[in-house]
């Protein structure tokens, strides 16, 4: 059993045996919603600066302490917040995010990394533009329905082994971002945790189809642009004397682990089951949980999902042959790098949730374009999940007579669309947009290729996909 494992079951176990003795004060909760001052976010914009500069001016020292930082900036927000609101408030809103968001995060990719790796594409795969396209266009095929983090963990290492032959690299790497660790997620609720949240409100499984328009104008402009520069360089390389293994010593595709495919099914089974146990069985109603703190209940539900994801990570890592895993250079440094940053991320951008929910209905957003640039911005730097929370309940008390009923109010079509779009597609903008996004950087560096830096990635994302959100705004929002 791996050390990773290990802890992720000790903290499920935790969860299940503590019941802690404190409460937390409703009234105290609406005071902090109404008087936490804007400059409670600095630890999740010097969490950010870290994240961007700290790896460019010291690249090992990041990877040595990079934990010791995400924990500095949670300190620097948690202490004072607890000074100026008290013990019991503080605990509540870590526990919150910690136990209800970063957890189940955690755990879900983890299993799915897990998963995915016990799967090797083998044989010959020369890395040509039209082999390329191809493997991004599987893997964005199948986002939508495995989700974008087992897609990517699918097919990022054949993509890089295909192409061990080239010097110039990155932009593979930034397009299989664009396309298989988010554009194609938008398709189902099974892609993205936003589409899936949006679900357990009331919104249709298959409403999710309507964004497929949209989708297909982004994935006509990207797919022309990447080929157009994948060809670039693969000119170049041919051109250095550079050339992929063909020929005689070609082997056919194969696939080696493919029992792992069972897996990643259970694993979308227990996502599933999260959403749809409340819907069928009055134990797993909304409410019904572990008691971990007054206002903080661990769902059963949840407890279902995560036991079930835990159980397919286990039954993959002993049923796995080592060599399979060998082949695909499997180590769990990706995974310990997402869970070293992330938890620095979820813990500082609570003062940034708290006020985007209390302040959201202030900003004025009230048309489809305001929404998917709003939702859009915010997803790429916050957790796009409670992003599209916030944005789905401004959407919701709008008024709207006609259109999608949720949860959380009517919501018109348009609107919803707009939505779920600028979750989904600018995540993509930056490294921490989506979680798939940093573990295909790590993988890659794992791998020897140099990426971008966090601004350099936006240079990328600004050039390329920022035009075709501009355009999806012309055709589709306005």
């Amino acid at each position: 059993m791996t050390k990773m494992y290990k802890i992720l079951c000790s903290i499920l176990a935790c969860m299940t045996l503590s019941v802690l003795p404190v409460s937390a004060s409703e009234a105290l909760h609406h005071a902090v919603s109404q008087t936490l001052p804007i400059w409670s976010v600095v630890p999740f914009v010097g969490m950010l600066l870290s994240i961007a500069i700290a790896p460019l001016i010291n690249p090992h020292w990041w990877e040595k302490h990079m934990l010791h930082a995400a924990l500095l900036w949670s300190a620097l927000f948690l202490i004072p917040f607890g000074i100026a609101y008290g013990f019991n408030v503080v605990s509540f809103y870590f526990l919150e995010s910690v136990l209800l968001d970063y957890v189940p995060f955690l755990v879900l990719l983890f299993s799915l990394f897990v998963a995915a790796g016990g799967i090797v594409i083998k044989g010959t795969l020369a890395g040509t533009p039209k082999i390329n396209t191809l493997i991004l266009f599987i893997g964005t095929a199948l986002a939508s329905w495995i989700g974008t983090t087992g897609a990517a963990m699918l097919m990022i290492r054949p993509l890089i082994r295909a192409n061990s032959w080239r010097k110039n690299k990155v932009h593979l790497m930034v397009f299989f971002i664009f396309l298989v660790a988010n554009i194609g997620g938008s398709l189902t609720p099974l892609g993205d945790p936003p589409l899936f949240m949006g679900f357990q409100r009331g919104v249709p499984f298959t409403w999710t189809f309507h964004l497929l328009p949209i989708l297909l104008v982004n994935l006509a402009i990207l797919f022309v642009a990447f080929f157009g520069i994948d060809t670039y360089f693969y000119k170049k390389e041919l051109a250095a004397g550079r050339n992929p293994e063909t020929g005689e010593e070609k082997e056919p595709i194969r696939i080696e682990g493919a029992h792992n495919f069972i897996y990643i099914a259970m694993i979308i089974i227990g996502v599933i089951s999260n959403g749809m146990l409340p819907k069928v069985c009055s134990f797993f109603a909304d409410g019904a949980g572990i008691p971990v703190f007054e206002g903080v209940v661990f769902p059963y539900a949840i407890t279902v999902e995560i036991v079930v994801l835990l159980a397919a990570a286990f039954l993959s890592m002993k049923t796995t042959k080592k060599e399979t895993r060998a082949a695909n250079n499997f180590t769990f440094a990706p995974m310990e790098e997402v869970a070293k940053l992330f938890i620095g991320i979820f813990i500082t951008m609570i003062p940034a949730l708290i006020l985007l929910k209390v302040h959201g209905s202030e900003l004025g957003l009230s048309k489809p374009w305001e929404m998917f640039w709003g939702t859009g911005i915010l997803s790429s730097f916050l957790d796009n999940t409670p992003t599209y929370m916030v944005f789905l309940q401004t959407a919701g008390a709008l008024g709207e007579t006609t259109g999608i009923h949720t949860t959380v109010g009517i919501v018109s079509q348009i609107m919803l669309e707009a939505i779920s779009a600028g979750a989904v597609f600018m995540g993509a903008n930056t490294y921490i947009g989506n979680a798939p996004n940093f573990m295909v950087k790590s993988i890659a560096e794992q791998e020897g290729i140099k990426m971008p830096s966090f601004f350099g990635y936006m240079m990328w994302s600004v050039a390329i996909l920022i035009p075709v959100f501009i355009i999806d705004t012309f055709l589709f929002f306005l």
